[in-house]
């Protein structure tokens, strides 16, 4: 399994992982990178959005060969087969992990921005009678009619999303991590997917499922 990390390692690392933070996670103490090694993965967005199940699921294959999206196996013929049919689809076809993407929940937020006030005085140095006369140019008084600039504060309402992500060996037959992420509002489904593995990766690595280097 490794190798597998070091392929998520390379690609995700460098991402951004702003306005994405872990909630939760679990490991399988059993489970770990020294012990296991796989070799075809099984990934799985679980939304009911077509288009956004495919940018998940390619996102996510783009890792590496080892990472194959489900939607060309898994499609409307084979969706209501049953968890055991499934299985044996999988296997037949040599899978020996897969990676599951989906979104528990969504949560409205209100966010106080304050205001900002910002002048800008003209006012020049002598008083009334000074700067560059009696009346005209910067001098004096004239400072006071200085632009002013003031955006009032306001509330904005932001969307964010519990996304859970789960690794299971089909070797063993059971769940062998599991972690949930709280991402903040994007319309770039990409670069959601892309925070969102990078936090994930993150915590694997404090979790103690992969390696630290």
């Amino acid at each position: 399994m490794k190798k597998f990390f070091i392929a998520l390692s390379i690609v995700f690392l460098a991402s951004c992982s702003s306005g994405t933070a872990i909630v939760s996670s679990w490991r399988d103490p059993d489970t770990s990178n020294a012990n296991t090694e796989y070799k075809k993965i099984l990934v799985v967005a679980l939304v009911k959005n077509e288009a956004t199940r495919r940018i998940t699921e390619n996102r996510i294959a783009s890792i590496g060969p080892k990472f194959h999206s489900s939607y060309a196996l898994l499609n409307g013929t084979s969706l209501d087969l049953s968890k055991d049919q499934k299985l044996k689809i999988l296997k037949d076809e040599n899978y020996d992990a897969v990676v599951t993407m989906r979104l528990v929940d969504t949560m409205k937020e209100t966010e106080y921005v304050p205001g900002t006030n910002t002048s800008m005085y003209y006012g020049g140095y002598g008083g009334m009678y000074g700067g560059y006369g009696a009346y005209g140019g910067f001098g004096g008084w004239y400072g006071m009619y200085s632009p002013v600039y003031y955006d009032p504060e306001y509330y904005q309402e932001t969307t964010s999303y519990l996304v859970e992500t789960n690794v299971f060996s089909l070797k063993s037959d059971k769940l062998i991590w599991t972690g949930t992420t709280k991402s903040s509002s994007g319309s770039d489904i990409g670069l959601l997917v892309d925070s969102i593995i990078a936090t994930v990766m993150q915590e694997m690595k404090k979790d103690g499922f992969i390696p630290k280097k």
